[in-house]
């Protein structure tokens, strides 16, 4: 019995990881956790925004998600897709919630993430959006980052 469980909650998992919006919805429906993680700590909708599933993070947000739930390494699932610069998930995430300045450890927040990684739409997006770019990160500010990164210019004025 308990590892027919577990091959159920690591069918859910993979579900997420490919967008497999259909399966997934339906074992929500029969009861499944849509706030249920894997062994690091990522939730359905962060498997599911990280690897770029709008339309399956779409239905878990709309099944009750919870949009700033973290993960063992303290992110949420904002900090995930600004560092991959996926704009449509960074909207849709803050659309449903998602606290934008939300430290995903030791400071960093996601509009940290998308400097430090070169995502300049993301940055853009995020500054647009009310990112906080006074913040900083190990005594840098966002245009220090930038200038690092390089790219950043004719976004943040540095």
């Amino acid at each position: 019995m308990n590892s027919r469980y577990e091959e159920l909650l690591i069918m859910a998992v993979d579900f997420a990881r490919n967008g497999q919006s259909e399966y997934l919805k339906e074992m929500i429906k029969h009861g499944l956790n849509v706030n249920l993680k894997d062994t690091k700590g990522n939730t359905l909708l962060m498997l599911s925004a990280y690897n770029g599933h709008l339309e399956t993070s779409k239905m878990l947000l709309n099944s009750g998600a919870e949009v700033d739930s973290r993960n063992d390494r303290g992110q949420t699932p904002l900090g995930g897709v600004a560092f991959k610069g996926d704009l449509e998930h960074i909207e849709l995430l803050i659309k449903h919630g998602a606290d934008i300045n939300a430290d995903q450890g030791g400071g960093k927040t996601p509009l940290l993430f998308a400097a430090m990684f070169g995502q300049k739409d993301a940055v853009n997006l995020l500054i647009n959006l009310g990112a906080d770019k006074n913040i900083k990160y190990m005594g840098m500010n966002i245009e220090t980052i930038a200038k690092i990164t390089g790219g950043f210019r004719e976004i943040i004025g540095v």
